[in-house]
């Protein structure tokens, strides 16, 4: 890829970067690792492999749209910690390689997409409806995540005007 591109990040372990240009695209599913945790093997990111995808890649990424995330009131203090760990991975490594950062809230992309009180499956359909050639990335529904940073970046598309984007928020 050496045209510019957006990339989009939907965070989480199973979630996926989608480097959007005016003519391809390119998928990165999460990296994780195994680790043992307490004597229990946990999933976790795998920030080395993250930091060289994104130094791989930085020279062509005009900037970043991820999905501002938060725990959820009925979310476990463990599952929270470790999706917070999950993120703020995420936001250092695209900091790190000097990456602009627009964080979106999943409400205001998933309603310009019609996907407000959908099932993730609903991303998967609304991607392939946004670009048919691209919809090989996301046959399964555990693809949900490719297909939600897909839209993430061309929700960011969307931003390249001046009064939208400004910089790293």
């Amino acid at each position: 890829m050496t045209a510019l591109a957006i990339l989009g990040v939907d965070p989480g372990l199973s979630g996926a970067l989608a480097l959007y240009g005016s003519e391809s695209l390119t998928i990165f599913d999460m990296p994780t690792v195994e680790r043992k945790v307490g004597g229990k093997t946990k999933r976790q990111i795998d920030a080395y492999q993250l930091g060289n995808w994104l130094d791989l890649h930085r020279n062509v990424i005009l900037f970043t749209v991820i999905e501002d995330v938060h725990s959820m009131p009925a979310q476990g203090i463990t599952s929270a910690f470790n999706f917070g760990f999950s993120t703020g991975v995420l936001h250092g490594a695209i900091c790190a390689n000097q990456i602009p950062l627009k964080l979106v809230a999943p409400v205001v992309w998933k309603r310009h997409f019609g996907l407000i009180g959908q099932d993730k499956d609903a991303s998967r359909l609304a991607a392939s409806r946004v670009s048919p050639r691209y919809s090989h990335h996301w046959p399964l529904k555990k693809h949900d995540g490719r297909a939600e940073a897909f839209l993430l970046a061309v929700y960011g598309s969307l931003l390249l005007t001046p009064t939208n984007f400004g910089g790293t928020d």
